[in-house]
């Protein structure tokens, strides 16, 4: 078995932690959390911005850090630090520690994730990028599925504490995926005496610019714009749709929980699926196809149509959740070559990094002026059918003709 396919299995507990944990857990705490610390929503909201600002941070500083310290010690520091800033919010008790040690959580989870998705562009030839990193996105599912069903048990069993739990509990699990991650990753193919996995493909002179690239300047800006708005409005609908299961459909905090993790279920396919649909239709086809499934998903929940409406919702936001970053994660190297692929991946989620630190926090002022999301998931609605439109724009691939 080639050794890219051990990358692949940790990679996916690497953003098991620090995606799934450190940022979707927040999405089945929140309410709990709200409840025990008196927060109003739009300081949640705050404190999911504050996550993101944390993140933005991280992707400006990580083509640095890559180039100074190898990947892996990279990431298995960052898994350290989420772990140590979720142990400090489990005994937080007032909304700025709680914002502080989150926003370093965010600082992590950049740190961690970044160079984990710039591996699949090292370890796996164009043909296999798009399904290398669907697997290892696939983590993320996984994450949501665990924490709908431990969250809810654990404010169960420990009632106004339970969230407190939640987070002790998920830093431990962090703490030993960090430990992992130290053990089994390996930066580059040739640290083990390796090629990349994949046929070859025709050689091109690295640095020069191949007939059929187009300009990167171009296709930068147009990635970092679809990334921006992935940005924007996947976490709006990834933050608040508990809150509006129990709020706006009066569904109780298990029942949400449970329809949360059809959302990893589902997901669970999200990346696999797309990436590996993009590498045989294209980026561009591949991106435009899951922006219209999330403007579905988005104006369902929107329009309040009822129970069977949220529940398709819910299905087409799994289905299409984590398509987007594995598509991503394949274009750059695609577009852009090998040797500029780790920055070009670090410029686009700065855009993408600017839009989840804008969305919640925006959502959370509009839903204290309004008393609900409706009107955000409308306006998230809007971004992404433009976002499918630009996504038509971009050129074919080599490789997909």
């Amino acid at each position: 078995m080639h050794y890219g396919w051990v990358i692949v299995a940790v990679g996916g507990f690497v953003l098991f932690s620090c995606l799934g944990l450190a940022r979707f857990a927040y999405t089945m705490i929140l309410p709990a959390m709200r409840t025990g610390l008196s927060l109003s929503y739009d300081r949640m909201g705050i404190i999911s911005t504050a996550n993101f600002i944390g993140y933005l941070t991280a992707v400006i500083l990580s083509p640095f850090l890559i180039r100074s310290f190898l990947p892996r010690l990279t990431i298995a520091s960052a898994l350290l630090l989420i772990s140590l800033c979720m142990f400090g919010i489990s005994t937080a008790s007032s909304f700025w520690v709680v914002a502080v040690l989150y926003s370093l959580t965010g600082l992590g989870t950049g740190f961690a994730n970044i160079p984990m998705m710039v591996m699949v562009t090292y370890w796996f030839r164009s043909k296999q990028r798009g399904k290398a990193a669907g697997l290892m996105i696939a983590g993320n599912g996984l994450a949501i599925i665990f924490c709908g069903q431990l969250i809810p048990l654990l404010n169960q069993r420990y009632g106004s504490s339970g969230w407190r739990m939640a987070w002790m509990a998920l830093a431990a699990i962090s703490l030993m995926i960090a430990a992992a991650a130290a053990l089994l990753l390996r930066s580059r193919p040739s640290d083990v005496g390796l090629e990349p996995m994949g046929r070859p493909e025709p050689v091109q002179i690295d640095g020069l610019k191949p007939r059929n690239r187009p300009d990167a300047g171009s296709i930068i800006v147009r990635l970092g714009i679809l990334y921006l708005v992935f940005g924007v409005t996947f976490m709006v609908y990834g933050t608040f749709i508990v809150a509006t299961m129990i709020g706006d459909y009066g569904l109780s905090e298990k029942q949400a929980g449970f329809y949360w993790s059809w959302v990893g279920f589902f997901s669970l396919f999200s990346g696999v699926g797309f990436g590996v649909l993009s590498d045989r239709i294209g980026r561009s086809r591949g991106l435009a196809l899951v922006f219209a499934i999330q403007t579905a998903a988005y104006l369902l929940v929107g329009l309040k149509l009822g129970s069977i409406w949220l529940m398709a919702s819910i299905v087409l936001y799994g289905l299409s959740v984590f398509a987007i970053p594995a598509i991503m994660a394949a274009a750059v190297g695609d577009y852009l070559g090998f040797s500029r692929a780790s920055t070009a991946f670090a410029i686009i989620t700065i855009f993408f990094a600017i839009g989840q630190a804008v969305g919640p926090g925006a959502a959370g002022f509009i839903a204290a002026a309004t008393g609900g999301f409706t009107t955000a998931y409308r306006t998230a609605s809007l971004f992404t059918a433009g976002a499918a439109v630009l996504a038509v724009t971009l050129p074919a691939t080599a490789d997909s003709g």
